[in-house]
């Protein structure tokens, strides 16, 4: 990643209209920022939120309220509590998510 050509600025995210993305279960409600080519989003997950999809798209990504369960495709399971961060590249290890309880994620990609 190379952060270039981005002038100082601040982001209220409040300020910022979410979009939904369904999951297998449950929402996910994103609020995106882009700078050039690196995406920056607020993500709130609902309780009882699994992803729909295996995602082979590098993160990184810090839970910043509730609690994530990330499963690997090679069957390992990570969970992230608020201060716990993840990173993975583009295209190395297929992963998803899923709540019981809700989550708010901040995420870089």
């Amino acid at each position: 990643m190379h952060l270039n050509n981005i002038p100082f600025g601040t982001t209220d995210w409040s300020a910022i209209a979410p979009t939904e993305h369904a999951g297998e279960r449950g929402k996910a409600l994103w609020r995106t920022q882009h700078f050039g080519d690196i995406r920056v989003r607020m993500v709130e997950y609902t309780p009882g939120y699994l992803a729909d999809h295996w995602c082979v798209k590098g993160h990184i990504l810090l839970c910043l309220e509730g609690e994530l369960h990330t499963e690997l495709d090679d069957g390992r399971v990570f969970t992230l509590k608020p201060g716990v961060s993840y990173q993975v590249a583009d295209n190395a290890e297929p992963h998803r998510s899923y709540t019981d309880v809700g989550a708010k994620l901040f995420i870089v990609d």
